[in-house]
């Protein structure tokens, strides 16, 4: 009877001593958590003269589902520049309404609207893939604030929109890519 009392004490030791080590494991080296992904800022020649600059992140939207979201700077040759941000679904999930522009929402309730230019990446109009959206951020990211969390509202047809949110890392990368070298 002794032996098999000091047998169970045993075991909830070593049970407990094993826990311990995996939560001090999981402190001291980061087991079960996963580090914040930081994205590279990427920089590809179009064509003579002409840069891209874009960083590349995922979002998960209300439902749990993945979106690619693809920011990029565009400076041509005469100096112009462009900043958009590409959202890509999975296909046959969603079908964006193109009619309506993006919403951008920050915590304290303001409201910006980014206009949509997807008819830019398409090369056949009458069939543009409806889990691309793709909208124009230049006029707006002076008035973004990275430290205020920011949500996006895509407006979809024939189902609920679909709220992005952003995490204020992702702010300040679009800001530094605004700022890359032209």
């Amino acid at each position: 009877m002794l032996g098999y009392v000091i047998r169970k004490i045993l075991a909830q030791f070593l049970l407990l001593a094993s826990l311990a080590l995996t939560v001090f494991l999981g402190l001291v080296i980061g087991i079960g958590t996963t580090p914040d992904a930081a994205a590279a800022i990427r920089q590809i020649e179009e064509a003579p003269g002409q840069m891209v600059y874009q960083s590349r992140q995922t979002l998960k939207d209300q439902h749990g589902n993945s979106w690619q979201a693809i920011a990029f700077k565009r400076v041509s040759l005469n100096d112009k520049t462009s900043f958009e941000l590409r959202l890509v679904g999975f296909p046959g999930v969603v079908e964006i309404d193109r009619s309506k522009p993006l919403l951008l929402t920050n915590s304290m309730g303001e409201v910006l609207t980014a206009d949509d230019n997807s008819s830019l990446i398409f090369t056949d109009l009458s069939a543009p893939e409806s889990n691309v959206g793709e909208y124009d951020l230049q006029p707006l990211l002076a008035q973004l604030q990275p430290e205020v969390p920011l949500s996006l509202t895509l407006p979809t047809i024939d189902s609920e929109d679909i709220q992005l949110s952003v995490p204020p890392s992702f702010v300040q990368e679009w800001q530094t890519l605004s700022a890359s070298r032209e």
